[in-house]
């Protein structure tokens, strides 16, 4: 079950080299997240994995499933780790303690957030803190119609010129009912995804992102 610690307790701040890549995954408010499980598992085998969920993916985000030793941090640890002043800042830690970020599932309106640069939140803060020479991958997850708005296309192509790296949706039966692409794509695919962006690297080599891969954006 995934455990929730101190920051400073649970981040282990000097830094000592580790023998996994330390991956920060994050799920944001989409019925996809109910994956979310599955998705720190299959990390867990490569790297060593810390959790951010927001508020709102908590309704679908089962904590005592998750694997044990995964610590997962929410907008409430935000603010309780710190006291006063001098105390250390969660969002800014785990900036500093990942060398890759996937966020999966993002939902359209963290999706949104980002493009505009809103940091209302644990997990915004966090990319709004970001070093964009880190890797970031993004699995979105929306309704057809919200994945088909021009919206959609344009918050993509602006996070893309930042460098963050989009894993496509699919087409399949969406939790709604509605059959049309934008369900975040299979756990496993994501897993692929971003091992195969990183195979060229050692951990620490993954502080430097290739160009970004060539987004499928949704048609207008």
């Amino acid at each position: 079950m995934a455990t929730s610690e101190p920051v400073q307790e649970s981040l282990m701040l000097d830094y000592p080299q580790p023998s996994k890549p330390r991956v920060l995954l994050a799920a944001s408010g989409s019925v996809a997240a109910i994956k979310f499980e599955s998705l720190c598992r299959s990390f867990s085998e490569w790297a060593e994995v810390r959790a951010v969920a927001t508020k709102a993916s908590l309704h679908f985000v089962d904590r005592q499933s998750l694997p044990s030793g995964v610590v997962l941090y929410t907008d409430d640890d935000e603010w309780s780790t710190w006291k006063k002043i001098g105390d250390e800042v969660l969002h800014i830690e785990l900036r500093k303690w990942a060398d890759i970020m996937v966020i999966a599932p993002l939902s359209a309106n963290t999706l949104a957030k980002i493009a505009g640069g809103l940091c209302d939140n644990l997990l915004t803060c966090i990319v709004r803190a970001w070093d964009y020479r880190k890797p970031l991958f993004v699995a979105p997850a929306m309704n057809t119609f919200m994945w088909n708005n021009p919206f959609t296309e344009r918050h993509l192509q602006t996070i893309s010129q930042l460098g963050i790296s989009s894993i496509p949706p699919v087409t399949k039966m969406l939790a709604c009912g509605d059959y049309g692409n934008g369900a975040m794509a299979e756990t496993s695919q994501i897993y692929a995804f971003v091992r195969l962006a990183c195979k060229p690297r050692t951990h620490d080599a993954c502080s430097s992102l290739v160009n970004p891969v060539n987004n499928d954006l949704p048609s207008s």
